[in-house]
């Protein structure tokens, strides 16, 4: 082999070598900060449903993760002990990377709004009799034409994923749509909080509930990871609430489903969220074209709820239908609520299909 084919072929190597050391340190860094995080395609934005058009959090790119590394805890948290402690148990408990969390959290802020809500004055000593007018006031919320008519705007739009929920989990189609109503008004108000902020800030500076929204934030944390997304582009209420639905993450993870077998569970999509409620209502024990609540006749009724109006008090016997939407909102009120813009809904959907049938 002559002197000029083994200058040549040297040359080539060391062109070689160098530019596997160059690129090794970014894979090194990617692969760090992700950890675990499945490293999946981008997903294609939320529904396009004309109500509500609006990207999905699980369109961020997982493999951009890289950017959250840190070898330590730094801003607002950055002297937490607790958070600490929380970041290496998720280390140690759930396979995360300590550098990935570290720079997660390093750019958590802490929402002094949320801590006034979790924390709202004591009530006063009084009587528990509901105050006069408040189911007045809290029904006039939801109870309106434009509840009613985007109810069936909504429906209307999503017919057949409507249908095929509450085949599949033996949930009556209204009660569907009622929860969507009164939780997100059909997908309008999903929410604007950061839901880690929001649940960094319940689970580090509350007291009253910590412990149930750390356990919060560790579900979103493997939410996030599970489904492949960046865990600081999901917003929903101050609460952690989550979608259509307004799923907290543990709810998420243990009921949430892929109802349009994309892959992925969304429920910031409109055919998931519906899935993912009929499941709920499912699997708190809902009983397919059973009643949900009647008016009580109080001389042979003393179990029956109250509530109050401007003029007087109404009594309503409930059934096993109201305590499973009450399992949603622990609530005779939001019950109620559902319950009837539910059935204003159906009324209103059904006429309009009437009308357009002849």
């Amino acid at each position: 082999m002559s002197s000029l084919v083994v200058k040549r072929f040297v040359k080539t190597v060391i062109i070689i070598m160098l530019a596997g050391c160059a690129s090794r340190p970014e894979k090194m860094l990617v692969e760090s900060a992700s950890n675990s995080l499945p490293q999946v395609p981008t997903p294609a934005v939320a529904s396009s449903n004309a109500q509500n058009i609006q990207t999905s959090p699980n369109a961020a790119k997982v493999q951009d993760l890289h950017h959250y590394a840190a070898k330590q805890l730094t801003g607002t948290y950055a002297n937490s002990i607790a958070l600490q402690n929380f970041i290496s148990r998720m280390v140690h408990q759930q396979g995360f990377s300590l550098s990935y969390l570290n720079g997660l959290f390093s750019q958590a802020n802490r929402l002094d709004f949320v801590m006034r809500l979790e924390n709202p004055e004591p009530p006063t000593s009084g009587p528990t009799k509901p105050s006069l007018g408040s189911w007045t006031r809290y029904r006039d919320k939801f109870l309106t034409e434009a509840h009613i008519n985007n109810g069936v705007e909504f429906w209307r739009n999503n017919a057949e994923t409507i249908q095929k929920a509450s085949t599949t989990y033996g949930v009556d189609p209204e009660y569907i749509v009622g929860i969507i109503g009164v939780e997100t008004y059909f997908g309008k108000n999903f929410g604007k909080t950061n839901i880690l902020d929001a649940l960094t800030t319940l689970s580090f500076d509350t007291v009253r509930r910590s412990n149930y929204f750390m356990s919060e934030l560790e579900s979103f944390l493997l939410m996030a990871r599970d489904e492949g997304f960046d865990p600081r582009q999901p917003q929903g209420s101050w609460a952690g609430a989550m979608g259509y639905g307004q799923f907290m993450p543990s709810n998420f993870r243990s009921l949430a489903v892929d109802f349009n077998n994309d892959g992925r569970r969304d429920l910031w999509h409109a055919k998931d969220a519906v899935g993912s409620v009929a499941n709920y209502f499912a699997h708190s024990g809902w009983q397919l074209h059973n009643p949900v609540t009647k008016r009580a006749n109080l001389e042979t009724d003393s179990g029956a709820i109250e509530l109050s109006t401007y003029e007087g008090s109404e009594f309503w016997h409930t059934y096993p239908n109201f305590s499973v939407i009450k399992k949603y909102n622990n609530s005779n009120k939001y019950a109620m609520a559902v319950h009837q813009l539910a059935q204003g809904i159906k009324q209103r959907y059904l006429q309009v299909n009437a009308l357009k049938n002849n």
